[in-house]
């Protein structure tokens, strides 16, 4: 009989939903340095996060070799919702076109959780440059003999391959410089070394306010909501500048359906805090959320949109 007894409730228990134990604490892994801001971001949305997922949520900054750092100590990690990574577009969709060899594997390393942001791409210029917008930034530039040399956080970094739509879809004649980061391009360009550069609209508005950089168009289908008088440059006739440093949250691969979903669930309950979500936006980044799915087939769509710009201009992460 008590046999019987326990093999009756050993099957029951098959039958029974998986129950997940929960973390006691959740670690967010950003594959950039502290202050930088991806991480102002995950800093950002890390208290209410915690509130919502009822358990303390960390900042684990790894940065280093493009993001590769960061992903691998996250897919490495337990697929139980202990171990997030927080990352940009270029570690997740841009990566694999411009090395030959990466660590990771989008595909079957990770499980998407969540778009978390976009941030808006804006062309700029030192106050000096006689430009009034981008259309004349670009009427200039094929009227001179040289190319006009435009800054870039880095090669294959969104600002670059901004720079090369740009000069494909209006025939601007410009030099890239790549640098190693926004803040050495920017010290430049308001030092008039290089004439232009493509930046996230956060890292920009700082300088923006203070009068030592003017804004010539923003790469959107739409205007920011932080620069209202500021025309995209479609509106300039300028079609074709089609870029968004977006930042989102993958998990481990294998991490159980139902706990990716708890997670979407409390990230998405934070972005829509009225106190994150106004902190966000003074930044000048722009709060999103998605589903899982939703975020997959973004990751998809730009993975195969940089792929065809990276290999038709031939370019290499150096």
């Amino acid at each position: 009989m008590i046999k019987r007894y326990l093999l009756a409730a050993a099957f029951a228990a098959l039958l029974m939903p998986a129950v997940h134990a929960q973390p006691k604490t959740t670690r967010i892994v950003v594959s950039f340095t502290s202050g930088g801001p991806v991480d102002a971001v995950a800093r950002t949305l890390s208290e209410q996060l915690g509130k919502e997922l009822g358990r303390t949520v960390l900042i684990d900054n790894k940065p280093g070799a493009n993001g590769a750092i960061g992903a691998v100590d996250v897919m490495k990690s337990a697929p139980d919702g202990s171990t997030l990574w927080f990352t940009s577009v270029g570690a997740a969709a841009i990566n694999s076109s411009l090395y030959e060899k990466l660590p990771y594997d989008m595909q079957r390393d990770f499980v998407p959780v969540s778009l978390v942001v976009n941030n808006v791409e804006l062309l700029v210029a030192q106050q000096g440059n006689p430009a009034k917008d981008a259309a004349e930034f670009v009427a200039a530039t094929k009227k001179r003999a040289e190319p006009t040399p435009m800054g870039s956080s880095g090669t294959g970094s969104i600002p670059h391959l901004a720079i090369e739509q740009l000069a494909d879809s209006s025939g601007a004649k410009l030099l890239h410089v790549p640098y190693k980061g926004a803040a050495p391009a920017i010290t430049d360009l308001m030092g008039g070394q290089i004439s232009g550069f493509f930046g996230d609209v956060p890292g920009l508005l700082g300088h923006l306010q203070g009068g030592r950089l003017k804004a010539l168009g923003v790469a959107s289908g739409k205007r920011h909501p932080s620069l209202p008088d500021v025309k995209t440059l479609e509106e300039q006739g300028i079609k074709g500048v089609d870029t968004n440093n977006w930042y989102a949250l993958f998990a481990p691969a294998k991490t159980p359906p139902d706990v990716v979903a708890a997670i979407n669930k409390a990230l998405r309950s934070t972005l829509a805090d009225p106190a994150v979500r106004e902190k966000l936006l003074k930044t000048g980044t722009e709060p999103v959320g998605s589903t899982p799915q939703e975020l997959a087939a973004i990751q998809k769509r730009d993975t195969e949109k940089w792929a065809k710009l990276i290999r038709a201009k031939n370019i290499r992460a150096e």
